[in-house]
């Protein structure tokens, strides 16, 4: 009995997968033929584009998602341009340069950007990094401390 859905199956699933495949033949049209620059498949770029919105409208929600969020990263950064350090910019004090001040090659600043405030000498352009609690001998550490000193 069990012999028999089995040869029922089998010949079922023979039978679907063969299907008589229908050839179709295409000619060449020559050089000269205006006909030939009309095909059925040569389809303009927005028939296209319509029959895929018709197929799939919600390709109009991700392309109105996808602008908005291309519109944001550019208006963002054309706003606020990334840069390599976080350094804020300060307004230099007028006539503060040192050739016009006779100084030691120090800039000075207003602090905060506010001009009722004394000018005050700008830091080193170079890295200065202070260690407070090196174990050095008397004489050194006053000569090279610079912590707590006027300046610094």
């Amino acid at each position: 009995m069990q012999s028999i859905p089995r040869r029922t199956a089998l010949t079922a699933s023979r039978t679907s997968l063969i299907r008589p495949i229908q050839a179709t033949r295409a000619y060449a049209s020559p050089i000269g033929d205006p006909s030939a620059a009309k095909q059925p498949d040569d389809q303009s770029g927005g028939d296209v584009l319509r029959k895929g919105a018709r197929r799939d409208p919600e390709l109009y929600t991700l392309l109105a998602i996808m602008s908005g969020a291309f519109g944001l990263a550019g208006w963002h950064f054309s706003r606020n341009p990334t840069s390599s350090s976080s350094e804020n910019k300060v307004s230099m004090a007028p006539g503060s340069e040192p050739w016009n001040t006779g100084s030691d090659a120090k800039y000075q600043y207003h602090p905060g950007g506010d001009r009722s405030k004394g000018k005050k000498d700008a830091p080193s352009a170079l890295n200065e990094v202070i260690i407070p609690g090196v174990n050095l001998p008397k004489e050194l550490h006053e000569k090279y401390n610079k912590w707590g000193k006027e300046g610094y």
